[in-house]
């Protein structure tokens, strides 16, 4: 049997390292599917329930293994579902290849049925290299180069292929004029700055008596030295969400998370520093980072082009988090006053007390604080934690303490719905061994997570560790916006935008053959974790949780106060807001008290 330009396709995307591919089949690709048919064990092919869904299987498994993480969809509709998580690449910056169909070339132009101009649609999130195949020849170098630029550049790159062209026997490009002949293989270099940078950049972080470090996922892999750079410098450290895994939440000086979904201790960190460290992160909201002019800053990240954005840097380093902590360190001078450090611990140290009396505060049925404070002594070693974006991203930010060898992923600056239980899938098929926690809401679970589960049914029994949980927050409501609207506009809950219909999780994960657990009592939560990191199989855990438990913000401004004050007049759950509003407040002050 001839090679044709699929088989081509998928054996260069092999030698490219390319082992697994998500994608929902079509027309618009048979050619392609019977490609991957024909290469057996070489790939293997993840089918979806929805072209979003592989998008974003293919951006976690980029999250989790650092390599290109490929999808493939039909032409038409199937490719504008791929938008969606592609965005989600994109915006995390993660290397992600889309693969997509379309109709045969004699056909272009001619308004055929599901033609549409896919250079156009994927010009903006695969930007930096979106290309057509035309000929078999071209191919060689349309992989070599998506592959390259997307492990490059840490972004999205797409390839389109005609459907006609796939079935074509495959040529190697022809020596002659107008033809390439490119190759496979990529070296990541080794980024760091210059010595007199470092010791300008070491220079600011040695007059600082208060130093605030910030890390983003630029520094996931220099958690050593940033341990190590804390502890020289007498810092705190607070975290970007997807900075969560960087250091351990029980390590010296660990602020937790920033921003809105953030802690006090890092609010109180920012608000009073005399220099910002700032280490491989795009975080967006300048209001939680230091004044103008309070603080000296160092900035440190890969992409030049994100220097310097958030905050006035003094010295804007470009270099790899790891490589260039290592190179600074040298430099650095241990502080012998530790009085902002002991500081920082101690308000650390009342916070996680805080936090526990929140969680143990009664509710309606169940204070979903509760559901992850209960989670995470549990949680296994080298467990991987996904969470939906929601109220449920607040409380993994705040009460989740992540340890050593975990890893802890959300949709960061898109902060789009629906990625967390296929990201939890793509976990287990990149590490099958590893127990995978998705946390989410029940608006999300509604939008992808169920259909997600009926993937996990049909792929659990070939992991090795067969424990994929998804928690469900049944509150029957769109949690975090709904508190947004009360807080940020003064408006009451619109109860036609924002009451989610009842659903039984637990009853749907068990006609699907796994197990289902509903809870409903708070003395039940601990059980139910147990009961379901015990299980053989993968477990949905829903859990009734009450919606008028606030997400309160590590720092509430008047303006806040204000509005949420004008929306209790209006607001048909005003006795459970206040309730719970109060509780949390009386917590923050005076904790165990309430």
């Amino acid at each position: 049997m001839s090679t044709t330009v699929s088989d081509f396709l998928i054996q260069r995307l092999n030698e490219w390292g390319i082992q697994r591919i998500y994608g929902f089949p079509g027309d618009g690709i048979n050619g392609i599917i019977g490609a991957i048919g024909r290469a057996g064990d070489k790939v293997n092919y993840v089918q979806v329930r929805h072209e979003e869904m592989s998008a974003f299987m293919a951006c976690a498994h980029s999250k989790f293994t650092g390599e290109v993480g490929v999808c493939l969809a039909t032409s038409g509709p199937g490719a504008i579902h791929l938008l969606n998580g592609l965005y989600d690449a994109k915006m995390d910056h993660q290397s992600v290849v889309a693969i997509v169909g379309q109709q045969a070339r004699t056909a272009m132009g001619g308004n055929y049925q599901q033609e549409v101009d896919l250079l156009t649609l994927f010009k903006d999130v695969a930007g930096d290299y979106v290309h057509m195949a035309t000929v078999g020849p071209q191919m060689r170098h349309l992989v070599d180069r998506a592959i390259r630029i997307a492990k490059a550049e840490r972004t999205v790159t797409c390839l389109i292929v005609p459907n006609d062209l796939q079935e074509e026997a495959y040529e190697e490009p022809p020596r002659e004029h107008g033809t390439l002949f490119s190759g496979v293989g990529f070296c990541k270099p080794r980024v760091i700055p210059t010595d007199d940078d470092l010791r300008r950049a070491a220079d600011v972080l040695n007059a600082g008596k208060k130093v605030a470090i910030l890390v983003g996922a630029g520094a996931l892999e220099a958690t050593d030295e940033v341990l190590q750079i804390s502890d020289l410098l007498g810092a705190g450290v607070s975290k970007a969400l997807l900075g969560k895994a960087v250091i351990p939440d029980d390590a010296p000086g660990c602020c937790g998370s920033i921003g809105l979904l953030g802690t006090k201790p890092s609010w109180d960190l920012m608000m009073n520093c005399d220099t910002l460290l700032m280490i491989g992160s795009s975080f967006p909201y300048s209001e939680f980072l230091p004044k103008e002019g309070q603080a000296r800053g160092v900035q440190i990240d890969i992409d030049g082009k994100l220097l310097s954005m958030r905050y006035p840097m003094e010295v804007p380093l470009v270099g790899d988090s790891r490589e260039t902590l290592r190179a600074l360190i040298p430099f650095l001078t241990r502080k012998t006053d530790r009085s902002w450090r002991e500081t920082i611990d101690k308000n650390i140290a009342d916070w996680w007390k805080v936090l526990e009396a929140r969680a143990m505060n009664s509710a309606d049925p169940i204070n979903p604080q509760r559901v992850f404070w209960e989670l995470s002594p549990r949680i296994p070693e080298n467990c991987i934690l996904t969470s939906d974006s929601g109220s449920a991203a607040n409380w993994f930010a705040r009460d989740l303490k992540i340890r050593r060898g975990m890893m802890a992923t959300l949709s960061g600056n898109l902060a789009t719905m629906g990625p967390g239980v296929p990201y939890a899938i793509a976990a287990k098929f990149a590490w099958p061994e590893r127990v995978a926690i998705a946390l989410v809401g029940d608006g999300a679970m509604l939008m992808n997570g169920i259909n997600g589960l009926v993937t996990i049914a049909k792929y659990w029994e070939d992991w090795s560790d067969p424990r994929l949980i998804v928690l469900v927050l049944a509150n029957r409501d769109l949690n975090q916006v709904t508190w947004e609207q009360r807080v940020m506009n003064g408006d009451p809950k619109f109860q036609p935008s924002q009451d989610v219909p009842e659903f039984h999780f637990a009853r749907y994960a068990e006609m699907l053959g796994l197990t289902g657990l509903r809870v409903d009592k708070p003395e039940h939560i601990g059980p139910a974790w147990d009961e379901a990191l015990a299980a053989n199989r993968p477990v949905v855990i829903e859990a009734v949780t009450d919606p008028e438990v606030p997400p309160l913000p590590p720092h509430i401004t008047f303006k806040q106060a204000m509005d949420f004050s004008k929306s209790l007049l209006h607001d048909s759950a005003r006795a459970g807001m206040i309730r719970g509003a109060v509780k949390d407040m009386v917590e923050t002050f005076v904790p165990h008290k309430s």
